[in-house]
C-alpha cells in the first residue's frame, strides 16, 4: 500500500458524504469533464447515468492512456489545455500526473484494485498458466502477444518477462498497440495472445481470459483525483465521493475491479 493510498484511506469518511453532496448538487447542475484511462472506465460508463440523473449534472467524458505520446493520451491531453476537472487513472499513472503539475494529489481517493491477466481468441487453444512454469512456456510457444502502452503494458515488459527470465525470447515478437483495446487486438486475430486490465478485457466479446497467477499478479489502484485547472472542483468531490462510495461498489465489482473497503 503507497503512502498516497494511505492518506486517501484516511480521508474516507469523506466519502460517506456522497449522498448529501448529492442532494445539493439537484439544485443546479454544472458540466463536470471526466478524463479516463482504461482501468476504471467500465465501472464509470455503469455509474454516469446514475449520477448524472441524481444531480443534474452533466459529464463529459474522454479517455486515453495514463502514459505515452499518443494524443488521446491523459498527459498529452492534459498538456494541451484540455478542460478535466476529474482525472481516473491507475495510481502511479496519477503521480506522473502529479509530478506534471496537471492534478492535485491530495484530493486523491482511491477507487478499487484492479488485476492484470492474458487473452486468447475465444475458440482456440487456451494455455495453461495456472502456475509460474506454465505461464513460461506458455509465452515462450506464444508466436504473438499484444500489450498496452499504460501501467499493464509496462507491468509486461519491464517487471512480469524479466521475472520469468524470457524478456529476449518474448519481446521480440511482442508489440504495444494503441488505442485499440488489446482484447479487440486478440479477437480480430491480429496478436495469439494479450495482456491487459481484467476490467479492460472483460467487455471485449470474442476472447477468453487467462487468469495469472498470485505470485505474479500486478495488483494496482484505480483512483480519482481533481485536476489542478479544475473549473467544477466542488462538483468534481461530488463526482468522487458517488464512485467511491459503498452505493457504487457492486457496480463497480461487476466491471471485474475489487472495491476499496472502507473503515
Amino acid at each position: 500500500m503507497t503512502i498516497l493510498h494511505r492518506r486517501a484511506l484516511l480521508a474516507a469518511p469523506a466519502v460517506l458524504a456522497a449522498p448529501a453532496l448529492i442532494s445539493r448538487a439537484r439544485a443546479q447542475g454544472v458540466e463536470i469533464h471526466v478524463l479516463s484511462s482504461g482501468s476504471f472506465t467500465a465501472a464509470y460508463q455503469r455509474l454516469a447515468p446514475q449520477f448524472e440523473r441524481r444531480t443534474g449534472h452533466k459529464l463529459v467524458s474522454a479517455f486515453g492512456a495514463s502514459f505515452g505520446p499518443h494524443p488521446t493520451s491523459l498527459p498529452e491531453r492534459l498538456g494541451r489545455g484540455e478542460p478535466a476537472d476529474v482525472v481516473m487513472a491507475l495510481e502511479d499513472g496519477l503521480q506522473a500526473l502529479g509530478q506534471a503539475g496537471h492534478v492535485n494529489m491530495a484530493t486523491m481517493t482511491p477507487l478499487a484494485e484492479t488485476r492484470v491477466a492474458f487473452a486468447v481468441r475465444s475458440g482456440t487453444p487456451k494455455p495453461d498458466m495456472s502456475t509460474p512454469e506454465a505461464m513460461r512456456s506458455a509465452l515462450l510457444a506464444a508466436e504473438s502477444i499484444a500489450y498496452s502502452p499504460s501501467g499493464s503494458g509496462l507491468y509486461y515488459e519491464r517487471e512480469l518477462v524479466q521475472r520469468l527470465g524470457i524478456a529476449d525470447q518474448v519481446l521480440p515478437k511482442s508489440r504495444r498497440w494503441f488505442p485499440d483495446r488489446i482484447g479487440a487486438v486478440v479477437a480480430r486475430g491480429d496478436a495469439q495472445m494479450g495482456l491487459q486490465q481484467v476490467s479492460e478485457l472483460l467487455p471485449i466479446p470474442g476472447i477468453e481470459i487467462i487468469r495469472i497467477p498470485e505470485e505474479l499478479q500486478r495488483v494496482s489502484v484505480a483512483a480519482a483525483v481533481i485536476a489542478t485547472k479544475a473549473r467544477q472542483p466542488e462538483a468534481a468531490r461530488q463526482l468522487i465521493a458517488f464512485l467511491a462510495s459503498p452505493e457504487a461498489a457492486e457496480d463497480v465489482k461487476a466491471t471485474g475491479l475489487d472495491p476499496i473497503r472502507r473503515g
